[in-house]
């Protein structure tokens, strides 16, 4: 009798152990270092993608803050030439300023309009009256003081920016048919907008009676 139930419990035995087999160190390794090549890899791309959008998110931030300062600032008064029609004069002629570099900024690229009906200039200046917008103006520049003859205005260097009012043309050199008309009490915006960096705006309201030199300070 025991040795039945002794036989039967040895049967039982073997049928649960019969289709087991066991997992040699071999194979733990190389299941092992599989998972560690993927990881390894999943994590070099990982950190790739974020260094890469790192490095972008910087280019966009220098370049958002070149965009924004300022590299231009007036030197000076705005001065306005009257006409001479007597006794005193009734409208606006010419309109100069002066600019300089801001806090050693960079190079500001200050070619003017050409005269062969093709634009030639970076820094568009436009100017705005009661009446009217004119955009991308004929304007001429001159060197103040040191310089090295060249159109870039940098740091140490000052222009002399002149617009003549009664033969505006645009950068093409067509002349507008309708003209600003400014007299006493006008008011004028010019807005000089170089490639790089802010724009900067000069405006300025003539007087109730004219001169034939103003300095509008």
């Amino acid at each position: 009798m025991k040795g039945n139930l002794f036989g039967k419990y040895a049967k039982t035995v073997a049928c649960m152990h019969r289709d087991e087999r066991g997992m040699t160190g071999l194979e733990t390794a190389i299941i092992l270092i599989a998972f560690v090549t993927v990881a390894a890899v999943f994590g070099y791309a990982v950190l790739s993608a974020g260094l890469f959008s790192a490095e972008r998110g910087k280019e966009t931030v220098y370049a958002g803050l070149a965009q924004a300062k300022a590299n231009m600032e007036i030197s000076g008064s705005v001065i306005v030439f009257g006409d001479n029609d007597a006794p005193y004069p009734t409208k606006a002629t010419t309109i100069i300023f002066t600019l300089r570099n801001a806090i050693a900024g960079t190079p500001i690229d200050m070619t003017p309009p050409g005269t062969s009906g093709t634009p030639a200039n970076r820094c568009v200046i436009s100017l705005t009256t009661a009446n009217a917008y004119y955009n991308n103006i004929m304007w001429t520049v001159a060197a103040i003081g040191v310089s090295d003859n060249d159109a870039l205005l940098e740091s140490g260097e000052q222009l002399e920016v002149t617009v003549d009012v009664l033969a505006l043309k645009d950068a093409k050199n067509v002349a507008y048919t309708n003209l600003p008309n400014l007299g006493p009490n006008s008011w004028f915006n010019i807005q000089v907008k170089p490639m790089l960096g802010s724009y900067m705006t000069v405006q300025r309201t003539l007087p109730a009676g004219l001169d034939p030199v103003m300095d509008m300070h």
